[in-house]
């Protein structure tokens, strides 16, 4: 273990963007089905609702922009999640997820995940990539965690592994999980995905193309770099 792994204590992983390609495909869906319809959005449109709950309002939207009848938002929404789980199924773990928690299991660092999306969405993404029992925690919004940027997740995610947020290392895909792992007292390791990348993540300790890009160790190590500077 290197000196930089002994001064963190976990590593807590956001999901969508992060650990599955789950963004992407979600903007796919819906990008899809609007021109079905006649009419699109915008990227900044979409951005709001990315990492958090509420902001851009698909539904609604197509409500305003299409000229053709639509059917009801139940419908839609059934037909959309068809649509994601097609595209999802087989994706597997996105690159260097598995090295990363490899590292951290060898290190001895807790894993978690802390996520905006609702439990059942984690746990239905998790096990299709095999990564159902990795992580001791999942932390999820619901009625008592707010979502990101709120950091609700993220400390509750090291309450329940009994590690202080300063020890943890928060990975990231969205400007909202970013200021969620902050505002938690986390270091952020951001890795913008096909969605995210054109953000700014000046504020992440460590910008990353994917977790691939670098072992978790050498990253570990640049943090800790980072903060002594």
């Amino acid at each position: 273990m290197s000196t930089a792994a002994g001064l963190f204590d976990a590593v807590v992983f956001d999901l969508d963007g992060v650990i599955v390609d789950t963004e992407r495909v979600v903007h796919q869906v819906w990008f899809d089905v609007f021109a079905d319809y006649g009419c699109s959005f915008s990227l900044e449109e979409w951005l709001t609702a990315v990492g958090t709950e509420g902001g851009f309002d698909p539904y609604g939207a197509l409500v305003e922009r299409s000229s053709r009848p639509l059917p009801s938002r139940d419908e839609l929404a059934r037909r959309t999640a068809g649509d994601e789980r097609r595209m999802l199924a087989g994706l597997g773990a996105l690159p260097g997820v598995d090295t990363w928690i490899d590292g951290a299991r060898r290190t001895g660092l807790f894993l978690a995940v802390a996520s905006s999306s609702p439990r059942s969405w984690v746990e239905e993404r998790l096990a299709e990539v095999g990564l159902s029992q990795t992580f001791a925690v999942v932390s999820c919004r619901g009625s008592n965690l707010a979502a990101k940027p709120a950091p609700d997740v993220y400390i509750d995610a090291c309450r329940r592994l009994g590690v202080e947020p300063a020890r943890s290392v928060a990975v990231e895909d969205s400007l909202n999980g970013l200021v969620a792992a902050r505002a938690a007292g986390m270091r952020c390791v951001a890795v913008p995905g096909a969605v995210t990348s054109g953000l700014d993540f000046g504020a992440a300790d460590l910008v990353l193309g994917s977790l691939g890009e670098m072992s978790l160790d050498d990253a570990l190590c640049h943090l800790v770099e980072r903060a002594d500077r």
